[in-house]
């Protein structure tokens, strides 16, 4: 049982968390569970508890993203099929990589998603865009689940970028990778509750309502983004993100 406080400042972390994912596709889980974790948190408690709340979140910010107009999540859209493509490579992918990463060492798997997440802010600043074609958007989402399956990251600088890169409005690549990711979430805390891992109340509790509670800001601030910024601030954060995983796992 955590104290009132300490329950305010979950709640708080969460929702500047999630502001910073629903309005740009990234950074939830690789803010939110170093700082809890540092903080003297259980990893067995931090990460079912950022799923759960990131799945929560996500479904609130999408629905957001869908009345501002971010993106259309009709069922025969562009943006519905391609929610539905990574959601389906991201729990294949998952199972898939679960099994690799028993016997990869932790350097081997970090230094691997720095470089690619860092990769993807390179092309994203240099201004290099590829034509879009569902081949394209399928590797996408093999490569980031496959990510997400092997060390827990990776999967919200991937796809959002990812999509970028391949012609792909990048308000369209924030909203539906916020509601891609979200089943994938669910279906990860689902796992840790079947092994008996449930988190206590006292701490899941304001973190979901932290979550929940931005997404009509995250979703509507994405909307008044305006485009050439939009992208640079992703490239930025990719960029930034990919130095700062290589320089922690080599330091």
């Amino acid at each position: 049982m955590i104290s009132l406080e300490t329950a305010i400042g979950i709640f708080i972390l969460a929702f500047i968390c999630e502001f910073i994912d629903s309005s740009l596709g990234m950074m939830y889980g690789t803010i939110l569970s170093p700082v809890l974790i540092i903080a003297g948190f259980e990893p067995l408690l931090v990460v079912p508890s950022i799923l759960l709340s990131q799945a929560i979140g996500g479904f609130s910010a999408s629905l957001f993203h869908h009345k501002f107009k971010n993106v259309s999540f009709r069922s025969l859209s562009q943006d519905s099929k391609v929610v539905y493509l990574i959601t389906a490579s991201g729990i294949i992918m998952t199972f898939i990589a679960i099994t690799v990463a028993v016997v990869i060492p932790s350097w081997a798997l970090k230094t691997y998603i720095g470089l690619i997440v860092l990769a993807m802010g390179v092309i994203l600043l240099s201004g290099i865009r590829f034509s879009f074609s569902w081949k394209k958007l399928t590797a996408i989402g093999v490569l980031s689940s496959f990510n997400k399956g092997l060390s827990g990251g990776g999967f919200g600088p991937v796809v959002t970028c990812g999509q970028v890169v391949i012609g792909r409005d990048p308000k369209q690549a924030i909203g539906s990778t916020t509601l891609a990711e979200a089943p994938i979430c669910l279906a990860g805390f689902v796992i840790y509750a079947i092994m008996g891992v449930v988190p206590d109340l006292s701490f899941l509790i304001p973190m979901c309502l932290g979550a929940l509670a931005v997404g009509p800001i995250g979703a509507y601030a994405t909307g008044k983004y305006p485009r050439k910024k939009l992208v640079k601030l992703l490239g930025i954060l990719a960029l930034g993100l990919g130095i700062w995983t290589l320089i922690k796992t080599w330091a």
